[in-house]
């Protein structure tokens, strides 16, 4: 294996200078730079990534911890997330933790040392487990996380307010009777979303009906399987609204099996307009998060404490849905 040595012996300067030069760290004029480099590139010299971060306390990475890698939203983060850390020169380190603690933590531990800050996405993430798992002085940007204090830069989804946009939407174009497909159990963002469907039928005085919130897990057979059972109420709903659109999706699938018309004989809407809902039949109406804006925003934000150091001042941003209205839902 070619080492620093060896470059630096064939092309008669020091190990210093060839430090210099591929840390771009310190004074060495263009023309050693360019015969240094030239002679790297013959000797197919490759500089050591580990050892580089330890001296100049810089790795050029950042971490993406996810709690799952399937489904369109999560693509859509990691794509905004990655242009946006290549833009500034960073390389992105993805990891998923399947929404399991232990997982978790060894994936925090695994990327201590090796990136430069996180941008972390998970329901069961807590300020102990990032205080023993991370350094305190490691960037740390939480995207949806529910974290108590306000230690750390987050960004998260207005999702009560989306959820109760939606719903009252479909209460004002004549739905009373609305079925929800609820996220996973014990996710706060499933719970936020239940809680603006009972507001708005709350504010326009309609009686909520347990038999009408169908539990789910945010996938498309749990979507499919809610509306089996909602074809089973009587009355059965004349809407659903699903707290994502892969359970919109799955939900979709199902009415057709079932024969029924969307939305001629039940309106659908979901949650998230991750960009395929504008391609379906029909095109799926659904509450708009910037899904690729988020990892946008988080890379951003994780870059600029990296950059102040000690100097940063976290902030906490809720970042605000609107409805995207679609054939889906009737109007």
């Amino acid at each position: 294996m070619i080492t620093i040595k060896d470059v630096a012996r064939e092309a008669g300067v020091s190990i210093a200078t060839v430090s210099r030069v591929f840390n771009n760290v310190g004074p060495v004029d263009k023309g050693t730079q360019q015969h240094v480099r030239l002679v790297a590139k013959r000797l197919k010299y490759v500089p050591n990534a580990l050892g580089r971060g330890l001296s100049i306390r810089r790795t050029d990475a950042l971490g993406l911890l996810l709690p799952d890698l399937f489904g369109e939203f999560f693509s859509e983060v990691i794509r905004g997330a990655d242009e946006t850390a290549q833009q500034y020169h960073y390389h992105l380190l993805v990891s998923s933790s399947h929404s399991n603690r232990e997982e978790i933590e060894a994936a925090l531990r695994m990327m201590r040392g090796r990136v430069d800050g996180m941008v972390i996405m998970s329901p069961h993430i807590d300020a102990q487990t990032l205080s023993t798992n991370l350094p305190q002085t490691l960037p740390v940007a939480l995207l949806n996380c529910h974290v108590e204090g306000r230690e750390y830069d987050s960004l998260n989804i207005d999702n009560h307010g989306g959820a109760l946009q939606m719903v009252r939407h479909l209460i004002e174009h004549g739905h009373q009777h609305i079925g929800i497909i609820q996220g996973s159990e014990h996710n706060l963002d499933a719970y936020e979303r239940l809680c603006g469907y009972r507001d708005a039928l709350a504010a326009h005085s309609i009686t909520i009906d347990k038999r009408y919130e169908q539990p789910g897990n945010f996938s498309e057979a749990s979507g499919f399987a809610a509306v089996e059972h909602f074809l089973g109420c009587d009355p059965r709903p004349t809407a659903i609204f699903a707290s994502n659109d892969s359970m919109a999706i799955g939900a979709l699938s199902a009415l057709r099996r079932a024969s029924l018309r969307v939305p001629e004989d039940m309106a659908l809407a979901g949650f998230d307009d991750i960009p395929i809902c504008e391609y379906l039949t029909p095109a799926l109406t659904s509450v708009r998060v910037d899904v690729a804006r988020l990892g946008v925003l988080a890379v951003q934000t994780v870059i600029r404490a990296v950059q102040h150091k000690n100097g940063n001042q976290a902030h906490q941003v809720l970042l605000p849905t609107t409805l995207s209205i679609r054939k889906s839902c009737g109007c």
